[in-house]
């Protein structure tokens, strides 16, 4: 089986963070968001991945290439960027006859169990249900659990099923020919080539296509989002028995702090993500993530995201701090 993992895209809603490096290196919980998916698949024995890279794709390369050495990894290029639909299309170069796929979006990170699914007869996809599915693709089953429709954010949704990004497709052959057509002429939705417009049509065409509940959905879009998501990770996963040894800081659990930090005289914590290297004097620091190779002194932060070498001296806000910036309110 092959996975793909589709992360191209530029990432606008974190902005100024997204200028310098892909949104799927934005750390959450001490690690990017796309070593949460990677280390998941992994984990579970899967070890032949394809990245669709676009925007500063090299660092994604690298950083796949440094931290995953044994994975089997090829990395194609999608530009220009036309949609997700468009980003599986071209790894079809890589995808054998008949061969199963896993496509997992690499800007989320959801719960599920791989194993349990990975025999199913037919093809899957991970469904949550939600509130208000508007800004999701969203899925109507029939009453034995297969889909009859698919939509793409709805404005007057008829399910509260959304799409949660993950695909798991056991007629590849079926959906590239049906996204192979839809390039070749030209058959955009919003004006991008949509992998649920490629879905439905497969389903139209008589494919079988259920849903599977997933657990968390842990949403990596926009400051506020992402810094949700990195509370909750990291009351599951910090090491509540790491012990810290700084001068005179008390650090409030859970937290993450990188490797070769240098703190003193502050208070870290609670939900707070420090990247490694990083200085911080004589502040006070909950509820934020600072970036590697940072500097931090008298800064009093909540709610936060600081970027990594960036430097910030005497402030008590809440802010939003792309990589190399450097802010004196001294």
């Amino acid at each position: 089986m092959k996975i793909i993992i589709p992360v191209a895209g530029i990432g606008t809603k974190l902005r100024p963070h997204t200028h310098t490096q892909p949104k799927a290196l934005v750390p959450v919980a001490g690690k990017p968001i796309l070593a949460h998916i990677v280390d998941s698949l992994v984990s579970s024995g899967f070890d032949d991945f394809i990245f669709i890279i676009g925007y500063l794709g090299d660092k994604i390369e690298s950083f796949i290439s440094e931290k995953y050495p044994k994975i089997k990894a090829s990395f194609v290029v999608q530009e220009p960027r036309e949609g997700t639909g468009h980003a599986v299309w071209l790894a079809n170069q890589f995808i054998g006859n008949k061969e199963e796929i896993l496509i997992v979006l690499g800007d989320t990170i959801v719960d599920f169990d791989l194993k349990s699914i990975i025999n199913s007869p037919n093809s899957l996809l991970g469904v949550k249900r939600v509130d208000d599915p508007r800004n999701f693709g969203v899925a109507e089953v029939d009453q034995d659990g297969f889909i009859i429709k698919l939509s793409e954010k709805p404005n007057i949704p008829k399910s509260n099923m959304a799409l949660v990004g993950v695909y798991l497709i056991k007629e590849s052959d079926r959906l590239m020919e049906v996204l192979d057509h839809m390039v070749k002429n030209k058959q955009k939705t919003r004006d991008e080539y949509s992998l649920t417009e490629g879905i439905m049509k497969m389903i139209e065409k008589g494919t079988k296509v259920a849903t599977f509940q997933v657990g968390n959905w842990y949403d990596c879009g926009g400051k506020t989002n992402l810094l949700e998501t990195n509370a909750v990770l990291l009351k599951r996963f910090s090491d509540t028995k790491k012990v810290y040894d700084y001068v005179n800081t008390i650090i409030i659990e859970p937290v993450s702090i990188g490797n070769d930090c240098d703190i003193s005289d502050s208070i870290i914590g609670p939900n707070v993500s420090i990247g490694e290297r990083t200085i911080i004097r004589s502040s006070i620091i909950r509820n934020s993530i600072i970036g590697s190779f940072s500097q931090l002194e008298t800064a009093v932060l909540h709610q936060s995201v600081v970027g990594s070498d960036a430097y910030l001296k005497g402030l008590s806000q809440s802010l939003n701090i792309g990589d190399s910036t450097e802010i004196d309110f001294s």
